[in-house]
């Protein structure tokens, strides 16, 4: 996963692949069939690792607002410094390869719709709690979040300025406070 991530899909070599699995041509092979095939179990390691921490993040904190909150902030924080310059593996995976493949695409589409289901979920409990404005779509508002976290994952890539991202989901998020 770590090599992918770091090299791409395309700039990621079978010698990269071997001194990172430790593994031989023959059990690499046996293992995974070929490089799709480890990639695509890369990619789903990495999609299960990121909606657990999303659940964690969206859990943490004492309401659920807080926990939007938590969820958007972590994501300015995963976007600084030498992780925010190697990005995030779905979306480089998606400028990569969902437009011709249809399997990384389906991956793709998945988590999204996950990511959004989850903040959605959060988004009515927060409603029902009064911290998010009852004309507020819950289903609307999580959209816009996911398009912002992804978005800011492309942005931070060449835009340094860690205080300006923290005030724009600030604002975002003010907007549909009650």
């Amino acid at each position: 996963m770590q090599v992918f991530w770091s090299e791409g899909y395309h700039g990621t070599s079978l010698p990269n692949l071997l001194a990172a699995t430790k593994l031989s041509r023959g059990s690499l092979y046996a293992a995974f069939g070929d490089k799709h095939g480890i990639f695509l179990r890369a990619l789903d390691r990495y999609i299960d690792q990121a909606l657990e921490r999303l659940d964690e993040e969206l859990n943490s904190g004492p309401t659920a607002m807080a926990g939007l909150r938590a969820c958007m902030d972590g994501y300015v924080a995963r976007t600084h410094g030498a992780a925010g310059k190697r990005g995030c593996l779905v979306v480089a995976t998606a400028m990569e390869l969902a437009a011709h493949d249809s399997q990384v695409a389906s991956r793709i589409g998945r988590f999204f719709k996950a990511m959004e289901a989850r903040l959605t979920a959060t988004a009515a409990r927060a409603q029902a709690e009064g911290d998010v404005a009852a004309d507020v779509d819950p289903a609307t508002f999580a959209h816009m979040l996911v398009c912002f976290a992804e978005g800011l994952r492309v942005v931070r890539k060449t835009d340094s300025d860690q205080d300006r991202s923290g005030a724009a989901i600030k604002a975002l998020i003010d907007r549909f406070a009650s």
